[in-house]
């Protein structure tokens, strides 16, 4: 995809495909000072070598394209610097099943655990809630970025290596003899990457940020866009209408929420003993849905939590809660804290694991709410003369 291309807001349902080309890893960025995270969080900073790409500039003769609309393009570029915390509570139940990833620097992950060809900055996040046993979650967590990263559509067509990363990792884990096939996990995956042109990007510092979601269960992500919550992703419940009507397309029954009477969730990976042969569609999908949106310097953080949080708590109060965490303290792992806290304070029955990634150094900025200039009052008349008015028409 070319990097002047925007999407719809606030997101847009994945079909396409985009390249990315983006180069290195930032110098020298100083270390947070007042305001700015503490020195024990994650930090994944990304950026280039300005003199050396300015330098390349000149060698091949290749300019700098500006759009028409600078003030749009700037509000989308920032130095590509991801801070993630997580926390997983077991709550009432006797038993944790969930598993979960955080990646905050994609580039010197990917540079010391595979061959893969990844030069853009980035950062990876995934929830995996399981069920029936932790095998299933525990082999997604392990696999899902290997089968993104090393499918033949990565990096080009992002959307279509991320479908078939979560089939391939359902298929995958049926065949491993050694663990048990019949739990299963629903899986949801945040994927950041840089859209900009190699040498634009070197040359400005900053890039176009795209995040991509992708959901299979009832896990939900939730964006931050200076206090307003956008969910990035849909809960995949038996009675949600979509998944009904596909779950007996394809001969399945829903009975009291539940598919086949067994599963509180319509998509899933693992619970192979609700499943066909491989390829065969089946009321119980792995396959994801994929939400994207590029990200704007309005887009403060993302939660992810898993269906124990959004049980007890709506995407909005999310939002406010971990916004004026964030606000206070800047630290994306005691929100994330604060946020499980306040689901066990609500009664949370299940499992509780919540991500949070912030996308900038600093603490969400302050709102001024605009006061109305002026303030009428009633007069002490007021309600004798409405009172009057009413008795007349009586």
């Amino acid at each position: 995809m070319a990097a002047s291309m925007d999407f719809s807001p606030p997101f847009t349902l994945l079909e396409g495909g985009y390249n990315n080309n983006v180069s290195e890893n930032l110098e020298n960025l100083k270390q947070p000072t007042n305001g700015k995270p503490p020195c024990h969080l994650r930090q994944s900073m990304d950026s280039v070598r300005l003199l050396n790409a300015a330098d390349l500039a000149l060698n091949v003769g290749v300019g700098v394209v500006i759009g028409n609309s600078p003030d749009e393009e700037e509000s989308e570029l920032f130095p590509a610097v991801f801070r993630s915390g997580s926390c997983a509570e077991g709550g009432p139940k006797q038993y944790m099943e969930d598993e979960h990833v955080c990646i905050d620097n994609l580039v010197d992950h990917l540079s010391a655990t595979t061959s893969a060809n990844c030069r853009s900055p980035g950062a990876f996040y995934g929830l995996f809630d399981g069920h029936g046993g932790t095998d299933a979650a525990l082999f997604v967590k392990n696999n899902i970025l290997r089968f993104i990263v090393e499918d033949s559509h990565f990096p080009n067509c992002v959307e279509k290596a991320i479908k078939s990363a979560f089939l391939k990792a359902d298929y995958a884990f049926a065949d491993d003899s050694a663990l048990d096939i019949s739990s299963g996990t629903t899986a949801l995956t945040a994927l950041i990457f840089g859209r900009d042109a190699y040498v634009q990007a070197c040359l400005s510092g900053k890039f176009r940020m795209t995040l991509v979601v992708a959901n299979a269960g009832d896990c939900r992500a939730v964006l931050g866009r200076r206090g307003r919550a956008i969910e990035m992703s849909k809960d995949h419940k038996p009675n949600c209408t979509s998944e009904r009507l596909r779950i007996e397309k394809l001969g399945g029954v829903i009975y009291d929420g539940y598919l086949n009477g067994q599963l509180s969730v319509a998509r899933a990976l693992g619970d192979w003993h609700m499943k066909g042969p491989k390829g065969s569609a089946c009321p119980l999908s792995a396959e994801p849905e994929l939400q994207e949106t590029n990200l704007t310097e309005d887009d403060e953080f993302l939660i992810m939590g898993c269906d124990g949080l959004w049980d007890v708590m709506s995407s909005q109060c999310a939002v406010t809660i971990a916004r004026k965490e964030l606000m206070l303290h800047n630290d994306p792992e005691r929100c994330s804290r604060a946020l499980v806290r306040e689901a066990l304070r609500h009664n949370a029955c299940d499992n509780l694991t919540v991500i949070v990634i912030c996308f900038s150094p600093d603490p969400p900025h302050h709102i001024e709410i605009p006061q109305p200039r002026v303030q009428r009052s009633i007069s002490a008349e007021g309600p004798n003369l409405l009172k009057g008015v009413l008795d007349s028409n009586s």
